[in-house]
């Protein structure tokens, strides 16, 4: 019998669906065949490119001082590798576990990273990806510390046992020699002296080993003898050691805040106890104590006293004082403050050798959020100018952008604006850390990516080449007051932490003109000018937002749940700070407030972006306005269009005029089935706030704006609406980042637990607006289907304000449909569900298109997306006669219905032409706006627009449009769908692009379950779909953007930026690209030991280490202590899948050549000793010729 196959059934049932569309747009789908498509899925490849940014929770630091290399190793398990300005590296160990010391091979290209899981590895930085050699995981003890002397291939772990161990680099195996703590430590103490705190060998005499226990005692170690030579007591706690480069003395610092000095062959007590920040009392008592000293460096100079550099050791009675760094020379002291706790701190000497005057010249200092290093060659210790990108969570990132193949001049003109807000007062040195080779990529292209902060500052960074370097700041705090007082603070309680948070931002590179939208429902215009200018108004433009409630948002008498279609908004759950309804007093103390408050005083504006309008949203009736959800911007129009829950709202910020104010529901047009009929408005049982007829002209105005507010809104069915945990995450952090960001998470995770099967709900609505100018005669109040055209009187503003009012609509909604189901909210208020399954505005897009089916000639038209998928067009009539028309006549504003319908909230729209090119916004050229009138002649200069339709009624645009759930072309002017692909099923878009890559477009997407595909144009083909990174925070969905030419990036921590690629031609290139770590530099000369030294002894004592510690001496160790795991290929593979033979050959090439010349130095020593021991035998011997007949009283 043959098998049933549903599976083919299901193939062929999509097979007629397919064929039964595609017979129904025969016309178009010809047309849209004809294009060819160069794009395919050999052309994209994803991974990995380079991470900017400061270490997330960084735990260790190690610096190589031949190579000048820096490494940070962070609680998450991460590397990062610094050089010179340019070169960064980012390596992570697959445990995930902390990294608690660094220890690198001193240029030898490999460094030894240990974890808290106990596992010790190897890393190969001799290839521009460091990869693990060899790893050692220890099974029956705890690692605490590990010591690996310069010049030596053995390691010294200590454990929490107190235990030693010594390992092999080479090999990673370890010795049968182990120092057992009992042996090391007096036989009459009866206590366990605790974990090892410190390892170091003496810098005169390698064969000692001074090893430092928790409990106070430190131990100098003969390692030939295997005995203990001295013992060093004190009563507190250690945290570290440092040594005298002579090896006579060492410094411990204590829990006490204490310094103990040891002369080493002294032990019985310490040679000196300083407490350097205790109070000294009169009558010779001991100092109080201090806190615990955490470590502490001993350094020496030829020319001066001794440098002592510690953290830690404060006063107890310095309550709320910042980490302090100590430095003390000679008689001086100096306590350096840091803006955050000190995680590790590393002292760079001129000399890799302990036995020789250290030379200091700087400390870097690493804080959990930052990077310092301080300069100790200069009076007063200034800090070197950091060239790193570390200050990318100076204030957290709320929003980013990612530009590729930007003009060239942007670059240079954004630098020199940006250097003239750089700090004074750094060293004039060179920066230390100068390490590495930056990359000989082909890439070239300039790239810019823009940051939104939680504090209102938007920076420009450069990120071509694989670097990132800020190029300039701008901070939109100041263009409003601050709050001074708790009446002032009140108003800005949608955001009480980060009232000016950067909540989303637009940008067009060729005009240089800058847009963007802050949480506290404002929208600010920016300019880009190279000439300072003093503002004495700011421009501002008030818009009067009205939120009504319904029938549909309150629960009835009886107090029964009604279940709704849509889970509540993750506010619901908060208390409300919304007055009472019967308050009269308190809903018109908020009524016509913004949230942030304009300066009212002159504003002195910098060369770079200077403020051109700024539009804020009103309270209305006690409820702040809803927060803005979209924004586009358009040069060449002079135009700025805005979204909410409520509307949207296209203001000319040429004229400085509001153009149109209309509720999402009143574009559509009156026959289309995708309208929701308004309904009546529910009429509140207090007269306060009683919502009149909007045709009833005996009201006024004012009182038509004012909005009921509901006790409670509306409940959902517990049982069915449970929140997974992954919502009170994002509740518990949306105070601290952003309302905005909490309000898309608790979206997506009601997709992620809600069903999609919903039950119908009927919502009522009321449509009113009003349109009222301080500059004008008082005017009727207008329905917002009709076209706003203000008069000449009423378009010049300044401070007086244009109050707009948006409708709130709500009406049936046909749930039957799939399209339906998935809905998008951002709204920032808690009293009304109904603002949960509002048709809000998603996405805009600026075009020149056909704005309706029977249209042939092209005209400007926005494109309009909605969180119902819904996507409509608005035409847009300029005024002809140039620009002296453009500024005097007003602009016609006109909606003109659906053109398609998606499953899920619009996410971007693009335009095609009929060869499947990309159509580019129109724009206008950059011009300094503060120039003369000649020059502003010379640089406008208009793009030309799109040539017209040649063939009437034939369609030649392609309109792309892509949502949460699917993806359709639609061929304009017909308005028909030409193709269709549904993207997911079990999740949804949080980020789509259309992008051009390789020569072609395409649509590149980021889904909620970690996928990133691309879909060609226009076809729809899927060309990549790879799982690349699951949502497990917010922060990578409201950061994760793609851009031109294959690339893309997301935050992947609050303080790092990880940008990838998914072009084939750039991985390819990659290895070129980035930067080489290690560069082969000739180790310095050891320290010359002197003619005496060496004659009579005195001098560094050197130590035979692998006779002590071979196997054949010192035997095999237990097997089951630590487990040796190698790693892929060893060294001499991963050398080779580096770098390749002609690497190794260079490589061999260098080292014969420096163990030729050091050959060649060692012999020219050797015969000048000889020289000067012949010289000397000489002297020797003339003197007792000369000497040898005298008697004693004759000399």
């Amino acid at each position: 019998m043959k098998k049933f196959n549903i599976r083919k059934v299901l193939d062929g049932l999509t097979a007629v669906s397919s064929s039964s569309s595609t017979a129904a747009q025969t016309g178009a789908c010809k047309e849209s065949d004809a294009v060819l498509e160069s794009l395919q899925s050999e052309h994209f490849q994803l991974c990995k490119t380079v991470r900017h940014g400061f270490p997330h929770q960084p735990s260790a630091m190690a610096f190589d001082p031949v190579q000048k290399i820096l490494a940070v190793g962070t609680l998450t398990g991460a590397l990062r590798l610094f050089g010179r300005a340019g070169v960064e590296c980012y390596c992570q160990h697959e445990s995930g576990a902390a990294v608690i010391q660094l220890q690198f091979l001193i240029n030898e290209g490999a460094l030894v990273s240990v974890l808290a899981d106990d596992s010790i590895h190897l890393w190969n930085l001799r290839q521009k990806i460091p990869a693990i050699l060899h790893s050692l995981k220890f099974n029956r003890e705890r690692v605490t510390y590990c010591h690996l002397p310069f010049q030596s291939k053995w390691l010294y772990i200590g454990t929490e046992r107190g235990n030693i161990h010594i390992v092999n680099v080479e090999c990673f195996t370890l010795s049968g020699y182990v120092i057992m703590w009992n042996k090391a430590i007096e036989l009459s103490t009866k206590t366990h002296p605790g974990p090892v705190v410190h390892i170091s060998d003496n810098p005169m005499d390698e064969g000692k080993l001074l090893i430092g226990f928790e409990c106070g005692v430190v131990v100098l170690w003969d390692l030939k003898s295997k005995k203990a030579d001295y013992r060093y007591n004190y009563d507190e706690a250690i945290h570290s050691v440092a040594w005298h480069h002579e090896g006579k003395q060492f410094v411990c610092s204590h829990s006490d805040g204490t310094l103990t000095t040891w002369n080493v062959r002294a032990p019985a007590k310490p040679a000196q106890i300083i407490t350097p920040h205790g109070k000294q009392p009169k009558d010779g008592k001991k100092p109080e104590p201090c806190k615990p000293i955490l470590k502490v460096e001993y350094k020496t100079t030829r020319a001066g006293d001794p440098f002592m550099v510690l953290s830690g050791g404060l006063s107890y009675d310095t309550v709320g004082r910042r980490a302090c760094l100590t430095v003390m020379h000679g008689k001086s002291t100096a306590v350096l403050e840091m803006d955050f706790p000190i995680v590790d701190f590393l002292t760079l000497c001129e000399t890799p050798y302990p036995n020789d005057f250290q030379e200091p010249y700087a400390v870097v200092v690493l804080l959990e959020r930052d990077l310092v290093v301080i300069d100790l060659g200069q009076i007063g210790y200034p800090i070197f100018e950091n060239p790193y990108p570390l200050t990318i969570h100076e204030s957290p990132v709320t929003c980013c952008e990612y530009f590729a193949d930007c003009p060239d001049e942007l670059i240079p003109a954004l630098y020199s604006v940006g250097s003239r807000q750089k700090r004074q007062g750094y060293s004039k040195k060179e920066w230390p850390i100068s390490g590495g080779t930056w990359g000989q990529g082909t890439q070239s292209y300039p790239e810019i990516i823009i940051t939104g902060h939680a504090d209102g500052s938007i920076k420009f960074w450069d990120a071509s080449a694989l670097m990132l370097q800020v190029l300039y700041k701008l901070k939109s705090a100041k263009v409003f007051e601050r709050a001074r007082c708790k009446e002032e603070k009140a108003n800005t309680e949608m955001m009480e932490e980060d009232p000016f948070a950067i909540q989303t931002l637009c940008w067009c590179p060729e005009s240089r003109m800058l847009c963007v939208a802050g949480v506290s429902a404002h929208v600010i215009v920016y300019r880009f000018s190279k000439q300072e200018v003093t503002s004495a108004e700011v421009q501002l433009l008030e818009v009067r937002l009205r939120c009504e409630l319904n029938d549909a948002d309150s629960p009835d008498p009886a107090g029964e749940q009604t279940p709704t279609a849509s889970p509540p908004s993750p506010q619901e759950t908060e208390p409300t700070t919304q007055p009472s309804t019967g308050s009269n007093s308190s809903e018109a103390a908020r009524d016509n407030m913004p949230g942030l408050q304009v300066r009212s005083s002159a504003l002195k504006q910098s060369p770079g972006y200077q403020v051109e309008l700024v539009i804020q949203l009103l309270w209305v009736s006690g409820e702040p306005p809803q927060q803005i959800t979209s924004l586009a911007m358009n040069s060449s129009y002079g135009l700025v269009v805005f979204g909410n829950s409520s509307g949207l709202a296209v203001v000319d910020y040429l004229q400085k005029t509001l153009l149109l104010n209309m509720g999402t529901s009143e574009l559509y047009s009156p026959s289309e089935p995708y309208q929701r009929q308004p309904h009546s408005p529910r009429k509140t049982r207090q007269p306060s706030g009683a919502l009149c007829d909007p045709t009833d002209g005996s009201n006024a105005p004012e009182e038509r704006c004012k909005s009921p507010t509901s006790g409670s809104p509306s409940p959902c069915n517990s049982e069915d609406e449970r929140k997974p945990k992954f919502l009170d995450k994002v509740k518990y952090n949306s105070r601290r980042f952003s309302k905005t960001v909490a309000n898309d998470f608790a979206r997506m995770s009601r997709k992620i637990s809600s069903s999609n099967e919903q039950k119908p709900n009927t919502a009522m609505g009321h449509v009113e607006s009003a349109s009222v100018s301080n500059l004008r005669a008082k005017c009727h109040s207008l329905p917002c289907r009709n076209r706003v055209n203000h008069s000449d009187d009423g378009m010049k503003m300044s401070r007086k304000s244009v109050k707009l009012v948006f409708p709130r609509t709500s009406s049936d909604t046909d749930f039957n449909s799939k399209d339906n189901c998935f809905i998008r909210s951002r709204s920032s208020s808690v009293s009304s569900i109904d603002r949960e399954s509002r048709d809000a505005v998603s996405s805009f897009c600026f075009c020149e298109t056909f704005p309706r089916k029977s249209d042939s000639p092209l005209s400007p038209c926005v494109l309009v997306g909605t969180t119902q998928g819904t996507v409509m067009m608005v035409a847009l009539s300029l005024p002809p006669g140039g620009e002296d028309q453009r500024l005097l006549q007003p602009v016609g504003v006109s909606p003109c219905g659906t053109v398609a319908k998606l499953k899920g909230a619009v996410l971007t729209m693009a335009l095609l032409d009929a060869t499947g090119a990309l159509l580019p916004t129109p724009y206008e050229s950059w011009y300094d706006p503060n120039a003369s009138d000649e020059e502003k002649e010379k640089s406008k200069r208009r793009r030309p627009a799109s040539p017209p339709s040649s063939q009437e009624g034939q369609d030649c645009q392609f309109a792309v449009l892509c949502s949460e759930k699917q993806a359709k072309v639609v061929a304009m002017p017909s308005q028909t769908r030409v193709h269709k692909h549904n993207i997911t099923e079990s999740s949804f878009v949080l980020r789509a692009d259309v992008v051009q890559m390789a020569g072609a477009n395409c649509i590149a997407c980021f889904c909620a379950n970690g996928h990133i595909m691309t879909l060609s144009l226009p076809s729809l083909r899927p060309l990549l779909d790879v799982n690349y990174l699951s949502l497990t925070d917010m922060r990578i969905a409201r950061t994760f953007c793609f851009s031109n030419l294959g690339q893309a990036l997301y935050l992947t921590s609050p303080t790092e930026v990880q940008r990838i690629t998914y072009s084939l031609d750039t991985c390819d290139n990659l290895q070129e690209m980035l930067s080489e770590l290690f560069t082969p530099v000739e180790t310095p000369e050891a320290p010359n030991r002197g003619f005496f030294k060496g004659l009579f002894g005195g001098g560094a004592q050197s130590l035979d280490r692998e006779d002590l510690f071979g196997e054949t001496t010192a035997g095999k160790a237990s097997r089951s202590l630590a487990q040796h795991i190698p790693g892929p290929g060893g060294m001499e593979g991963m050398k080779g899948a580096a770098s390749g033979v002609v690497g190794d050959l260079a490589r061999a090439r260098i080292a014969l050549d420096e163990r030729g010349q050091k050959l060649g130095e060692l012999e020219e020593r050797t015969a000048a000793m000889m020289s000067s021991a012949d010289s000397f035998s000489k002297h020797a011997h003339d003197m007792m010729v000369k000497y040898k007949d005298k008697k004693w009283y004759q000399l």
